[in-house]
């Protein structure tokens, strides 16, 4: 009778389980998914991490390559970000070229790389005016169950922590850059941001952490980005339902409390890796 009202009714279904303060799969309205993360899985990337948000799976692979920097910025390198969502991670995903919720997402990515100074980019230069290092950070997803941008912001901060860039020099004889592989040394990771996504449903009430059915049936979404010193590092509202200034004080305040939650797991899993 339940399944039956679901699949007529999952609007209906949804909101009766939020006037008693809980959801369908058990959780408390502000209350996360399980969340794991594993360090370095992926051997031919220079850092990696998968992590899990209950069901949804996003791993992260940064690979390095040295190139010459922009004329304008020459003392800088790049960080390219990219995000995908194959069609094997769930049925909403088409095959081919990238959709408009993983371009959306890659830019979320990028601005949040922009914005909390994660890695300041003249920390990637190598010589001034000639070399620096480009960080492709490709950032898959696996398997899709709601909340992509949370995971994504974790996996992304994981794998930079992991990420050990060999040593290069540039030989003043021949010009030509020298790469010693056996000197590696790890990047400076300037900041820690940490992305908390809400579901707001009817327009009012707020969830944490939303599945895929809690998106599709919610009438908005915002993201939260803070870093350790509980600073605001951006605030992604795609349109839907607005939020009054109380209602994002709140987010903003859970967000901060889920950070420490997420630096706490990610300092205990690196701490437990020892570099090779």
């Amino acid at each position: 009778m339940a399944t039956a009202f679901k699949t007529v009714e999952p609007l209906e279904y949804y909101r009766r389980f939020l006037k008693e303060n809980c959801r369908p799969d058990g959780r408390e309205l502000g209350e996360f998914r399980a969340t794991t993360v594993n360090i370095g899985s992926i051997t031919t990337a220079d850092g990696s991490a998968l992590v899990k948000l209950g069901n949804t799976t996003v791993i992260c692979g940064v690979k390095a390559e040295v190139a010459a920097p922009a004329v304008d910025s020459a003392n800088k390198g790049y960080i390219v970000p990219n995000v995908e969502l194959p069609s094997l991670c769930s049925t909403r995903f088409r095959s081919g070229p990238p959709g408009e919720e993983a371009q959306a997402a890659s830019q979320f990515i990028a601005d949040v790389i922009e914005n909390s100074q994660i890695i300041a980019k003249e920390d990637l230069c190598i010589a001034n005016g000639k070399l620096a290092w480009v960080l492709y950070c490709d950032i898959i997803c696996l398997d899709y169950d709601g909340n992509i941008l949370d995971a994504s912001v974790f996996a992304l901060l994981a794998a930079l922590k992991n990420v050990q860039l060999p040593s290069v020099t540039i030989n003043e004889e021949t010009g030509l850059s020298e790469v010693n592989l056996k000197q590696k040394n790890p990047l400076v990771i300037r900041k820690h941001p940490v992305a908390t996504s809400f579901a707001i449903f009817d327009d009012t009430l707020l969830i944490v952490d939303p599945t895929a059915e809690e998106e599709d049936l919610a009438t908005g979404t915002v993201t939260v980005v803070t870093d350790e010193e509980d600073r605001l590092c951006s605030v992604h509202k795609p349109g839907g339902s607005p939020l009054t200034g109380a209602k994002l004080q709140d987010c903003i305040t859970r967000a901060i409390t889920r950070h420490k939650e997420v630096k706490k797991l990610i300092d205990k899993v690196t701490k437990s890796i020892k570099p090779n």
